[in-house]
């Protein structure tokens, strides 16, 4: 299904260079980073497969019973730390745009262009959240960025939290990193449900794939615009005197 490509994608934007061994015993900020894309989009995503691929179910029935981790995650979100769980709340509304458009005709040409509806579904709530200061692609970038290090996740938080010298240029880049992939995925959204109507079955049954993946390199190669200020800036706030 083309939108757990698109989000799995996107939630992996810049993958390079490993942690360095931790201390014994010591939580590793790698680990601690890596964990809310575990929960909140491996999981989804392996469920949806499992259910739909290899038991059997629907699809719709397959969206449904993958929505529960997702919806679990934001209610537990709001209930025990009075905020929204940006990407549990993201996938659970997907998988939400997802069970009602399985509900529609089950035309060749309709089918393609849902699948290009979805990606303009994650590519909104990208907008969006950058447009209300919680750019929804930081939490996702954080551990490769920090690449585990205790110094450079210290140093990320405190710009994140508007306590660095660089606060201001580190969300302004964020903004930017958002803005995009969220236009990306929106481009391919765009051309995907026009080629769905006026190009014929035969060729956007392979021209849809090549439209995803180019928004996602064109994402990931563009994004490091945004990228390299944000790890200039976490390594200068680690050698800054105030943080030592």
């Amino acid at each position: 299904m083309s939108q757990t490509v698109t989000t799995a994608a996107v939630a992996a934007p810049a993958a390079h260079a490993t942690a360095p061994a931790q201390g014994a015993g010591a939580p590793n900020p790698l680990a601690a980073g890596l964990r809310p894309l575990a929960l909140d989009i491996a999981a989804p995503l392996a469920g949806y497969y499992l259910l739909h691929s290899v038991c059997g179910l629907s699809e719709f029935a397959a969206l449904a019973w993958s929505s529960v981790v997702p919806a679990g995650r934001t209610v537990l979100g709001l209930l025990q730390e009075r905020r929204l769980n940006l990407w549990s709340s993201l996938m659970l509304t997907v998988n939400l745009a997802g069970l009602a458009l399985t509900l529609v005709s089950g035309d060749a040409r309709m089918m393609i262009a849902k699948d290009g509806l979805l990606s303009g579904t994650v590519a909104l709530a990208i907008l969006v959240s950058a447009l209300i200061g919680r750019p929804v692609m930081t939490p996702m970038l954080m551990p490769f960025v920090t690449k585990g290090r205790r110094d450079r996740a210290a140093a990320w938080q405190r710009l994140v939290e508007g306590r660095a010298a660089g606060s201001r240029a580190f969300h302004r880049h964020e903004r930017v990193f958002a803005g995009i992939w969220g236009t990306a995925l929106l481009a391919e959204c765009a051309a995907r449900v026009v080629g769905a109507f006026t190009l014929p079955v035969a060729t956007m049954t392979w021209l849809s794939t090549v439209f995803l993946v180019g928004a996602i390199v064109a994402g990931s190669m563009l994004g490091q615009i945004a990228v390299e200020p944000i790890e200039k800036l976490v390594r200068d706030e680690v050698e800054a005197p105030t943080a030592r």
